[in-house]
């Protein structure tokens, strides 16, 4: 047989097929598995994209209700303390205040987005679905966290862009916004996924928000510099990941801050691996998610 002849081509391209009993039409072979590597990508994206497709149905709510909560902080802030705070630091009262409220925005919207994905998922009964698929404990983790981190750098890209419409923001050092944004994002997303894995109940993750994100937050220097805080406030503040957060953000703009930006910027390093460790092994063992 002519090894270049169609026939040849059509012989080796044709799938395999076993006997079928009593006679009837032999039927191809049953495919193997679909060999994924060492990362399932293809699983991965889809987890991802199906995240992003969850907040970004409701854009209201996931990236303009922030703006207007932020405007709204910033407005009564400036009427309140404008004629009696002026300037923390040398830098006007405004342009302090602006990149705390990012922040603020930014923390939130991570943690929303995870948090809420899997309670809402537990509750439904849905979550079955994610924890059959062919993804592995860090590929869930993984796909998880990316999605909330995304939801909080675009409400921190948007938020920024609307406050610079009413305050004069300058940018000192853009890399150290970016990585603390990053950090920022990436920890919140992660304890918000730690967040709706224990949670079974909305009451529940209202507790973690209100007791340990709002407080965390609104006492790390959003508002106000911590120099101005009591000696044990202030020892509390310098060991708060939080202001870590808001300090070292703030300092891209503004050119200063109230601690040490690079031991700041270790520190969410560190933390994150461990929250990571911690979200792996929640997902590896099924705590409260398979019961």
């Amino acid at each position: 047989m002519n090894p270049f002849s169609p026939e040849t081509a059509a012989a080796e391209t044709a799938p395999e097929t076993v006997p079928s009993p009593d006679g009837a039409p032999n039927r191809p072979a049953a495919v193997g598995p679909r060999p994924m590597g060492a990362v399932n990508r293809l699983g991965l994206w889809t987890l991802y994209r199906k995240e992003l497709q969850r907040f970004l149905k409701v854009v209201s709510q996931s990236l303009l209700a922030p703006i207007v909560t932020t405007l709204l902080f910033l407005s009564v802030f400036s009427v309140a303390m404008g004629d009696v705070v002026r300037e923390i630091g040398g830098v006007p009262f405004a342009e302090f205040l602006a990149p705390g409220l990012v922040m603020m925005a930014i923390v939130q919207s991570a943690f929303q987005n995870t948090a809420g994905s899997l309670l809402i998922s537990k509750i439904q009964g849905n979550i079955v679905d994610v924890l059959m698929s062919p993804l592995s404990p860090g590929e869930l983790a993984a796909a998880y966290a990316a999605a909330g981190a995304t939801r909080g750098l675009a409400v921190g890209a948007v938020t920024l862009a609307a406050m610079a419409v009413f305050v004069p923001v300058q940018v000192q050092a853009p890399l150290t916004i970016l990585y603390f944004a990053v950090m920022a994002s990436v920890m919140l997303a992660l304890l918000g996924l730690i967040g709706g894995i224990w949670s079974d109940k909305f009451e529940q993750m209202a507790a973690v928000t209100n007791f340990v994100v709002t407080p965390a937050a609104f006492l790390s220097g959003t508002f106000y510099s911590i120099e101005r805080l009591p000696p044990l406030l202030s020892d509390f503040a310098h060991i708060n990941p939080f202001f870590f957060m808001i300090d070292g953000f703030r300092s891209g703009f503004i050119g200063r801050a109230d601690g040490d930006t690079l031991a700041g910027g270790i520190a969410l390093l560190v933390l994150n691996l461990v929250l990571w460790l911690v979200c792996l092994q929640l997902f590896r063992t099924g705590y409260r998610l398979k019961s």
